[in-house]
């Protein structure tokens, strides 16, 4: 188990997937496993060994799948002002 993966994975999927972002083009299956694809290609640049990738891959593809189907409406402006106040307070909270 490679905890450090799985940390990066979950910021990864924070970063790279908002909620209800999900356009009604592709299935949420297909969505999932072309950003799964994605994500595994981003942790090879990242410096991750294949194998260290590949033993969490079990865990990561439902984490991905539930971020994509996640129909949450985004409200992209208070995503923003909580950053910027995450910021300033620079404990995150």
């Amino acid at each position: 188990m490679s905890n450090r993966f799985l940390r990066w994975a979950s910021t990864w999927i924070e970063d790279n997937i908002p909620p209800g972002a999900n356009p009604d083009i592709e299935s949420h299956e297909a969505r999932a496993k072309r950003l799964t694809g994605k994500l595994f290609a981003d942790a090879a640049e990242a410096g991750f060994t294949s194998a260290e990738a590949e033993e969490e891959r079990a865990r990561i593809a439902p984490q991905i799948l539930t971020a994509v189907a996640d129909d949450t409406d985004f409200d992209v402006n208070a995503y923003q002002l909580k950053s910027l106040l995450a910021q300033e307070n620079e404990d995150g909270d």
